[in-house]
């Protein structure tokens, strides 16, 4: 039997997937105001972020995994005009309905699928960027799923992971205890959910940290790895580059 994280819990790999879609599809419908909260709108600046130092231009291919809700989609949809091509996908089929009804609502229409970032449905070298935005640590192989990326990635193809990381440590205490001891609350009160949220908190302490993950990537097929520390290393964004 072979054993792997579900938050501080250790369970059977083939496990993990399912209780993982438990939880998305438990907090799906108020994802979103569950974020602005968590972060105090914070996230929403980190993504803009991401999507500033993608640089992706009009014409460019983007492939954003661990979609969600859409709203990185729905960005780079906007930078890469009628000529380009942004691919919205998650392996949660509740989070990518969620978002697809969002997208639609903006009068954006983008091809949305279901697929598992360790075995992506699409051919080699296609894609300018990719991205995955809160999603890597949830996956149950990473290294398999960022070799997955850098196979679909051009030559010179960037990787952005825009992850929560490790915080620095003067800010520890304060936020061990805002995760575990607020998170909850706020998830039971606005999402009807506390467990939910106690998994992610969880799951964050149990992610690599911002050299861990650097290495991972180098290991993965990445010439180059970088990463920015943002709000004290709470989130970190590695960018990866195809060599």
């Amino acid at each position: 039997m072979t054993t792997t994280h579900f938050g501080f819990e250790s369970v059977e790999e083939s496990d993990k997937a399912r209780r993982v879609r438990g939880v998305f599809d438990s907090v799906a419908s108020r994802y979103d105001l569950m974020n602005d909260l968590m972060s105090m709108g914070l996230h929403r600046a980190w993504k803009a972020y991401t999507v500033m130092v993608a640089n992706v231009s009009e014409g460019s291919k983007v492939l954003d995994i661990a979609g969600g809700t859409g709203d990185l989609a729905l960005a780079f949809a906007k930078k890469v005009g009628a000529t380009g091509q942004v691919v919205h996908t998650d392996i949660n089929e509740a989070m990518l309905r969620t978002g697809r009804d969002r997208l639609l609502d903006a009068g954006v229409v983008l091809p949305t699928t279901v697929c598992d970032a360790e075995k992506l449905p699409f051919p080699d070298n296609h894609f300018d960027v990719v991205t995955v935005a809160f999603g890597l640590r949830n996956m149950t192989h990473k290294d398999l799923a960022l070799k997955e990326m850098n196979r679909v990635l051009k030559p010179r193809g960037k990787l952005l992971v825009l992850e929560f990381s490790k915080v620095a440590k003067p800010l520890q205490k304060a936020y061990d205890w805002y995760s575990f001891s607020v998170l909850p609350r706020l998830g039971k009160v606005v999402a009807g959910d506390d467990a939910s949220y106690r998994y992610l908190a969880e799951s964050i302490r149990i992610h690599p940290g911002q050299e861990e993950l650097k290495t991972l990537m180098k290991e993965g097929g990445f010439g180059h790895v970088d990463y920015h520390n943002l709000t004290g290393g709470v989130v970190a964004l590695h960018v990866g580059i195809k060599c």
